[in-house]
């Protein structure tokens, strides 16, 4: 796609990428879904009626096209809370669940503050998480209306439905992320000052392999999981004791480099040993005025070739 078309379309990228995220719960997937519909769009760029919609909605209806078709007959993508209960051991067997699609975060790309403001609080990964739960159709109705803000008459005319079909998808589809989504109101931002201290806090206390001090920024109902493992726990107690073991195995000589992921603060932990740190874990948070209160640590490598193999 070398021609003036295909440098028309390469604006719209990223967030075409980041809608293809969203419906798929995969960074692997999206990547492959935006392809696709830029080819499909250059393909049929001679059909293309700018007087009948924008570039924009027309690559909208595209990806939200590809991606439909894509997710029909695949399993939706899955984090341990929304899979199994909440455990009770911290020394349980840490067994990769490898028959599992796991959801993997997308990590931002700061450096263009309108692509975060765009993104920041639609794609939580409470929210993608959520969205997973709904149909196909109803998870497209949702992010046109209520993420993107088209308006009931243009959602229906992209999906190829009546406005009465959509509204009844739509109101579906809110109430089953409204029971399944906490809420988000609550949570800094990355560029929050008070959320920035409390992420170096976190960083401090885990390179010290500090317990206590970790616990002490915590809420306390945290919620830990770890996939691949299908294994989460809930409440601080139960964190600190994960934590002790993990410190236990894995040594008490970390590294944290702070990144950004689905809009929310992110590190990449690094493990020594004795002379080299490798990359271990991705961890996403979600900071809020009480404290961490979720942490969803990533091991998959998939999620980790994203991210640099060795601090800098």
């Amino acid at each position: 796609m070398s021609d003036a078309f295909a440098r028309r379309l390469d604006p719209y990228r990223r967030e075409i990428l980041v809608h293809c995220y969203r419906m798929a719960g995969s960074a692997d997937d999206a990547e492959d879904l935006v392809q696709e519909t830029m080819l499909r769009a250059w393909r049929a760029r001679d059909r293309y009626d700018e007087s009948v919609a924008s570039l924009r909605t027309w690559l909208y209806k595209i990806a939200t096209n590809v991606c439909l078709t894509w997710v029909q007959g695949r399993p939706r993508r899955e984090l341990p809370t929304s899979l199994v209960a909440a455990g009770h051991d911290p020394h349980a067997p840490l067994t990769p669940a490898l028959d599992v699609a796991w959801l993997q975060p997308l990590p931002d790309e700061t450096a263009d503050p309108a692509d975060h403001a765009v993104r920041r609080s639609s794609v939580r990964l409470a929210l993608i998480a959520a969205m997973q739960l709904l149909p196909p159709r109803q998870r497209a109705v949702f992010l046109l209306r209520d993420v993107l803000g088209y308006p009931a008459a243009e959602t229906a005319e992209l999906l190829g439905t009546s406005v009465a079909s959509a509204n009844s998808a739509l109101q579906r589809a809110r109430a089953i992320v409204a029971a399944a989504c906490p809420q988000e109101s609550a949570v800094g931002e990355p560029a929050d000052a008070e959320v920035a201290a409390a992420v170096r806090r976190y960083v401090d206390a885990f390179e010290a392999a500090d317990v206590t001090a970790l616990v002490g920024l915590l809420t306390g109902d945290i919620v830990l999981e770890m996939p691949p493992v299908a294994l989460w726990y809930r409440g601080a107690g139960l964190y600190a004791r994960f934590m002790e073991r993990v410190f236990a195995m894995r040594g008490r000589s970390w590294r944290m480099l702070p990144s950004s992921a689905n809009g929310q603060p992110a590190l990449a932990a690094y493990v020594g040993d004795g002379t080299t740190f490798r990359l271990h874990t991705v961890h996403v948070l979600t900071v809020s005025a009480q404290g961490i209160s979720r942490i969803t640590v990533f091991q998959d490598p998939q999620v980790l070739r994203r991210f640099p193999a060795a601090p800098a």
